[in-house]
């Protein structure tokens, strides 16, 4: 930040203020998370960057259960990754892409509760993604099996936590695989559903 800052890079700055932010939220810390990424928003002018820091403050809103704010970041990141640029995206959000603003989408209606809506939503980013981005696949299937978890759709949920599984081992993301093994105590009170048991215990030593 202080280089970022030293340098007259507001570009820049916004991009690590984003990543505090990101990693705010995921520390249960969605307020900081929501300040953040408030101040990001007001430090870039471009519109892949600013669809990328609106997408991940509606993620913070939902998780405070903030849902017209969350609403209104989502139509911003819509509106936003829409419009061209004569300039090239900041390389930290150069990835940002439909597929990404569907799928975390999705992830804000689950917060909400709104489980079909989300659903649907990652069912079509996972459609627009390409095969390149595996490792980011692997983190979707994740994000869809959480939301058939919570739809009580037990059986289609282990095989995209299968598929989830078997993806980030094969790439070697050791952080996805992370994210996979903690839906294991989601699994648990569907225990009598066929193989839920037996991934439970690859889950736990994987």
């Amino acid at each position: 930040m202080h280089s970022s800052h030293a340098a007259g890079d507001r570009d820049f700055g916004a991009g690590v203020l984003s990543d505090f932010a990101y990693q705010s939220n995921w520390l249960g810390q969605p307020n900081v998370s929501v300040d953040q990424l408030g101040h990001a928003i007001t430090g870039t002018k471009h519109p892949t960057a600013r669809s990328l820091l609106f997408l991940r403050r509606a993620r913070a809103y939902a998780a405070l259960g903030e849902r017209s704010l969350c609403y209104r970041d989502l139509s911003e990141a819509e509106t936003a990754l829409s419009l061209q640029s004569v300039d090239a995206a900041p390389n930290w959000c150069s990835w940002m892409s439909p597929a990404d603003l569907a799928v975390d989408s999705g992830q804000c209606l689950l917060d909400l509760g709104r489980v079909d809506d989300a659903s649907a939503k990652m069912r079509e980013g996972l459609s627009l993604l390409p095969k390149a981005r595996d490792k980011t696949r692997s983190i979707f299937l994740t994000y869809q099996a959480k939301g058939l978890l919570q739809s009580h759709d037990v059986e289609h949920a282990l095989a995209v936590t299968e598929e989830a599984l078997e993806l980030a081992r094969r790439i070697g993301a050791e952080r996805c695989v992370a994210q996979v093994r903690e839906l294991a105590p989601a699994f648990k009170p569907y225990r009598q559903v066929d193989g839920v048991d037996d991934f439970i215990e690859k889950l736990h030593a994987a």
